[in-house]
């Protein structure tokens, strides 16, 4: 994965906030794994748009923890994912078809 993106394509800044001392804990940990902060966060968007099953179970945990979505929810959510990487290997389905898949179970499980 590259760093710099094409040229043709067109760029958006993504942002949030957080205190200083996470900010300054998570500069200390990229450098420590010699990425810069940009290279860490493509990095766990690529994982999270991609479907990454690590990325996923941690992020399960997340809303587990920090009660974010009701447990029925996030085994909706767990099982919508389960079956489009089975429908995804059984057919060997292309990235559009996938997104159409990923529409028809949010629409049939009212997601």
């Amino acid at each position: 994965m590259s760093d710099k993106g094409s040229k043709t394509e067109e760029r958006k800044k993504i942002m949030f906030y957080d205190t200083a001392e996470r900010q300054a804990k998570l500069r200390i940990r990229c450098q420590y794994d010699g990425l810069s902060q940009s290279q860490f966060f493509r990095f766990m968007l690529t994982g999270y748009i991609e479907s990454d099953e690590r990325v996923l179970n941690f992020l399960d945990s997340c809303k587990e923890k920090n009660a974010i979505q009701g447990k029925n929810k996030r085994k909706k959510i767990k099982q919508m994912h389960r079956l489009a990487s089975e429908n995804k290997d059984k057919f060997s389905l292309k990235e559009e078809e996938i997104k159409t898949i990923f529409d028809i179970l949010e629409v049939e499980n009212d997601l």
